[in-house]
């Protein structure tokens, strides 16, 4: 009876549903705020899959522009205000200037990341690059047993195992002691760690948040997901002192102890100096929106004990401003580039204003070498990047394809002069729709000491010709085809 009564009305849910998604797919063309790729990639997977379209719509396309996410008090817009605007006057008028000689050799890209960014400049930082991810646990892990007054932590991906663990039990450790420690984690990237997992931290007086968990509302309001905005960010900070940002999240993988996956390249920064304030305060206003507890932000900063020498600009993005703050700077650094530009990514999936920046750069006689993971962990992601890198190789780029393990680097080093290390890939989900952050060091030490970390993971890797590109199978050029129709969605 059951089943005759939804024969008899399946035609009816059938016609009703192909009429949401007309509508839908009106909506996209004449109502959202879409480039035009989007909105035909989403008028396509509406079109053709209109119930599994229908989901996936309402599950990834939501618009977080109008959400409270990156608000300063007001005392606290008032001192970054003016710390910026005072920063941007000094170097327009020569007044004050930088005092590291590459800063000052690309003030144009700082000035840019002061302007477009947002992003104050700090001098006077010691930079530490770590590309192993057991060092990493072992460098984190001393800084937190030896905090005395806070430990700040912010993950997307944490994992339950043996790793995750490791750092819950040291947390835990520091929050009996009385030091204050907030772990914040990504609640679909850190989805195993429940309140099970930190159940003893809690207890201990730790406090743990979770950014953008899932909630379903009854029906006929808001289905409030928000799957497709993810904290993406990878940031730590010990008594305001030490910060750590980066790559690498937390897990078994990322130390590379999981043999189906191998040896896990990867990439972050252990930064002592004013720049940790810049990263305190990234975590704090994250922290603020998650919780709704109030923290102020530091806006004073002591210069008067400087541990290095390099300059810092800490910027951030997010899907909540129209503003591609990462990809901007990225543009500037590749375009800029007079002698070379290396880049590493796991996800080569631009915008057109990147690949052609690339291009233009090439073309421009610079030494543009892009260098991706052989292993697809996306597998649609990882095709279009193999359409990228033929696209990048016919315009005179170099793109080396990593055969040690995984590459999950993100990082930009050029001219031997100017770095960037952070959460931000080069594709279009980490402009668009991740909430990122990524340090851009202007030091030549650190940028040599880049280079010469690109030129021997080159060792690991073999070389994509453009005689191998033309060369690839009808079944290649198909996947490419498919996934270059999706890029703006993946």
């Amino acid at each position: 009876m059951v089943f005759k009564e939804f024969v008899e009305h399946y035609a009816t849910i059938q016609i009703a549903l192909y009429v949401i998604n007309f509508i839908l797919i009106i909506a996209v063309i004449f109502f959202e705020r879409k480039s035009s790729t989007a909105a035909l990639a989403w008028i396509m997977v509406l079109a053709f899959l209109p119930i599994v379209g229908f989901v996936f719509y309402l599950l990834l396309n939501q618009n977080l522009s109008r959400m409270k996410i990156n608000r300063l008090y007001d005392d606290e817009y008032d001192a970054f205000e003016k710390i910026l605007r005072d920063q941007i006057d000094d170097l327009d008028g020569g007044s004050v200037l930088p005092q590291n000689p590459a800063a000052l050799s690309k003030k144009d890209l700082l000035k840019l990341n002061q302007v477009y960014g947002d992003s104050v400049y700090t001098d006077g930082n010691d930079v530490e690059l770590i590309t192993d991810g057991s060092v990493l646990m072992d460098r984190m892990l001393e800084d937190i047993a030896n905090a005395k007054r806070s430990v700040n932590i912010e993950f997307f991906i944490m994992k339950n195992d043996v790793i995750g663990k490791r750092l819950i039990k040291a947390l835990t450790d520091k929050a009996s002691q009385g030091v204050s420690v907030k772990l914040l984690l990504d609640a679909l990237g850190a989805r195993s760690i429940g309140r099970r997992a930190t159940r003893e931290f809690r207890q201990a007086g730790g406090k743990v948040a979770y950014f953008f968990p899932p909630r379903f509302y009854k029906i006929g309001f808001k289905v409030g997901l928000n799957l497709n905005y993810r904290n993406h960010r990878k940031i730590a900070v010990i008594d305001d002192e030490t910060g750590y940002t980066g790559g690498y999240n937390i897990g078994k993988e990322y130390c590379s102890l999981v043999p189906r996956i191998g040896y896990w390249r990867d990439s972050h920064i252990r930064v002592r100096g004013e720049a940790v304030k810049e990263l305190q305060g990234r975590f704090i206003l994250d922290w603020r929106f998650t919780t709704k507890e109030k923290m102020n932000i530091p806006t004073e900063v002591d210069r008067t004990n400087n541990p290095g020498d390099c300059g810092v600009q800490i910027v951030s993005c997010g899907p909540e401003a129209s503003r591609q703050q990462i990809k901007r700077a990225y543009m500037k650094m590749i375009t800029s580039a007079s002698e070379y530009v290396y880049i590493q990514s796991p996800y080569f999936v631009p915008d057109r204003s990147i690949i052609e920046s690339c291009k233009m750069a090439a073309q421009s006689g610079a030494d543009v070498r892009v260098m991706i993971p052989c292993k697809p962990d996306h597998i649609f992601v990882y095709w279009a990047t193999y359409s990228f890198a033929g696209e990048l190789i016919k315009a005179g780029g170099r793109v080396f394809i990593y055969d040690n393990g995984f590459l999950h680097a993100k990082t930009v080093v050029c001219d031997d002069e100017v770095s960037s290390v952070g959460s931000c890939n080069f594709d279009i989900r980490s402009f668009k729709l991740n909430f990122e952050t990524n340090a851009f060091v202007y030091d030549r030490g650190f940028a040599e000491n880049m280079k010469e970390t690109f030129l021997e993971d080159m060792s690991c890797c073999h070389e994509l010709t453009e005689e191998e590109y033309e060369n690839r199978s009808f079944w290649i050029k198909f996947k490419e085809s498919i996934s270059m129709l999706l890029t703006d969605i993946l």
